[in-house]
């Protein structure tokens, strides 16, 4: 009988043990497990969320390159364009300054020419003058002879 005391004794202090472990140590036990399923719940989908994000983010980033070196490609052209237009405006201008002064030495070596022009009439004129006065062996009045002289300088 004593074993059978013994049992039941066990039994029933282990029916007290399961009662009372469920009544007051497996509810918050069940608690946490349930608050840390729903955390692991909760972590996956904000870390389902975060690659979506991600995703959306680098495919925002990879669009704004795309961009961004269409318009870098666009102001490198329209800068090339540019520097090609200046160049061409420079050379224009050269030219024309070019054709200036060439212009401006053709009008330099024509009145150099009308001048040299005119002192080989002068000298020419002196040269006649003189001329004329051994051939005639007396002086050549030039203020009295002066129109002479101007029809002699116009004929040479």
């Amino acid at each position: 009988m004593s074993i059978n005391a013994t049992l039941i004794a066990q039994m029933i202090v282990f029916l007290i043990l399961v009662w009372f472990t469920m009544k007051f140590v497996w509810p918050p036990i069940a608690k946490a497990l349930d608050e840390r399923a729903l955390k692991i719940r909760d972590g996956l989908a904000a870390a389902d969320q975060a690659k979506a994000e991600l995703a959306t983010a680098n495919k925002k980033v990879d669009e704004q390159l795309a961009k961004t070196r269409d318009e870098s490609g666009k102001l490198l052209a329209d800068a090339e364009k540019r520097a090609a237009a200046i160049v061409e405006d420079a050379k224009k201008r050269a030219e024309e300054v070019g054709a200036k002064i060439v212009a401006d030495a053709k009008a330099e070596a024509d009145q150099q020419t009308v001048r040299a022009r005119e002192q080989l009439r002068e000298q020419v004129a002196v040269l006649a003058v003189k001329g004329a006065e051994q051939i005639l062996h007396r002086e050549v009045n030039a203020g009295v002879h002066a129109e002479l002289l101007g029809r002699l300088k116009t004929e040479l």
